[in-house]
């Protein structure tokens, strides 16, 4: 079940205190809460501390919705408030901008890199890890409206409702946010252009030595369908104006982590 296939006669049910409901309720949106936390905010870490806290919220908020939208629309709204009042989630944003990141991505690259051990596992790190990061360069407010625009391919009227944006606002947030991501992605990514200086292999040993990616682990790729070759072949096959669209449509979606259901579950259970 997905968040948008949750029926009403559960969230009813839910909303009466069934125990079988409410946990059908975060079956369907536990995935998706937790893939836009991570889209959003980036470090795992970060991530799923605003996923439990943002599934507890639905579940506490529950007897609210009316279904005046879509309970999609609706968890998707507490998702996004939480986000933006969470001061401790601001606190840790990294300040990120373009010209830090391009500046990071162009040190220490190696014109002929010697072959690192797990190679493949770790180029195919290295460009979803990147591909991530380069949304923390947008400001909050220009990353929220390409998240749900062009990352969950929203339409309008749903990501209006779930920003509380009029759709002007909304469409010129969205257009900002892609100039500036299909700018920085033409400029200083090889697997969108290739006229940079950047490209994952001639990157990948100065990130290795910085700690950006590591041999044995692939917290972001990990269950990706692609390669970094199937990647960069998809990639390179569409034209211009949809590479960088299908960069970001390279980055995998991932299951909600185990320890997060295991709390809700726990919390869900009799006698608390």
């Amino acid at each position: 079940m997905t968040i948008a296939d949750v029926p009403q006669a559960v969230i009813k049910a839910a909303q009466q205190g069934d125990r079988v409901a409410l946990e059908k309720v975060l079956q369907g949106v536990q995935d998706r809460i937790y893939n836009l936390a991570r889209r959003i905010l980036v470090n795992p870490d970060d991530a799923s501390e605003a996923t439990q806290e943002i599934l507890i919220r639905i579940l506490t908020k529950l007897s609210t919705y009316r279904a005046e939208s879509a309970f999609s629309t609706w968890a998707h709204r507490i998702a996004i408030r939480h986000i933006l009042s969470a001061k401790k989630l601001r606190d840790r944003d990294p300040g990120l901008t373009f010209e830090m990141f391009a500046a990071d991505l162009e040190s220490g690259l190696v014109a002929d890199p010697p072959e690192a051990p797990d190679e493949a596992l770790l180029l195919n790190e290295l460009r979803v890890s990147c591909t991530m990061a380069m949304l923390l360069c947008l400001s909050m407010d220009l990353r929220l409206a390409y998240v749900l625009g062009d990352v969950f391919e929203l339409d309008q009227s749903e990501a209006c409702a779930i920003l509380e944006l009029q759709p002007a606002t909304y469409r010129k947030r969205l257009s900002r946010a892609r100039a500036e991501v299909i700018a920085f992605t033409s400029r200083h990514c090889g697997l969108v252009s290739e006229n940079t200086k950047c490209l994952c292999p001639r990157r990948l040993p100065a990130a290795i030595q910085a700690g950006r990616v590591q041999p044995g682990a692939y917290p972001n790729s990990a269950g990706s369908r692609l390669s970094y070759a199937d990647a960069r072949d998809e990639i390179g096959a569409v034209v211009e104006d949809l590479k960088t669209f299908k960069l970001q449509q390279a980055v995998p979606r991932r299951d909600c982590p185990q320890d997060i259901r295991s709390e809700l579950t726990r919390i869900l259970s009799p006698g608390r």
